[in-house]
Order: structure tokens, then C-alpha cells, then sequence
């Protein structure tokens, strides 16, 4: 996906990265699943191309953002569950908490920034 083309053949990935079918596949497929790429398919061509999947606006950030605030909720979830609030373990869960929270309020942040430009 980082050649000059917008759209790719199965047999342009494997040849231009030099890859076997099997690792491209794995590859593609993953992508596919995490909504990264998608293919399409031209007017009287069988043959499948490979794109990046575009987002509209903050789109491909609120993804991220949606993750990183799960992930949070997962960490403060297993905290309330420890009997030792104070263990290495949850301290180290609330550090990385703390650090995810401040992470999404900086985007926020930057969002906001970057609409007031537009």
C-alpha cells in the first residue's frame, strides 16, 4: 500500500514486497478484518484490487479513540476486581490508565485545534 498506485492485484502485493502467497494472504486478510483495506472488484475484471479503506473526517481517529477508551474500562474493570488495590500489577493498570486518559484528552485537544482551522 505504499507504492505510488491506488489499487493493488493479489499478485502486485506478493510480487512488489517480494513475499510468498501465504504471508500476503495472512497479511490482507488481517487488514481486511481490522478495517484497514478493502477490495474491489473492476467492470469485466475477475481479478480482486486491494485499497486503503478511506474514512470520512475523524472517522479513523474516533476508532482509535473507541479502543483506547475500551482498553481503559478493561483496566479500571480488573482494578475493582483485585482485593490488593496497591499491587505492582494495578498500580501498573492505573499508570497505563492515567497515561490512556491523558492520551484521549490530548486528542480531543487536537480535534478541536484542527477544526478551528479548517
Amino acid at each position: 500500500m505504499v507504492m505510488d498506485k491506488e489499487q493493488f492485484t493479489f499478485d502486485e502485493i506478493t510480487g512488489e514486497l517480494q513475499i510468498s502467497k501465504a504471508s500476503a494472504s495472512n497479511a490482507l486478510k488481517n487488514l481486511e478484518i481490522r478495517g484497514n483495506i478493502e477490495y474491489v472488484t473492476l467492470p469485466g475484471d475477475r481479478k480482486r484490487y486491494f485499497q486503503l479503506k478511506r474514512y470520512e473526517g475523524f472517522r479513523l481517529i474516533e476508532e482509535f479513540e473507541k479502543k483506547m477508551a475500551d482498553t481503559l474500562r478493561l483496566f479500571n474493570y480488573i482494578i475493582d476486581l483485585k482485593e490488593n488495590k496497591n499491587s505492582k500489577n494495578a498500580l501498573f493498570l492505573k499508570e497505563m490508565g492515567d497515561m490512556i486518559g491523558f492520551a484521549l484528552k490530548q486528542i480531543d485537544n487536537a480535534k478541536a485545534n484542527f477544526s478551528k482551522k479548517s
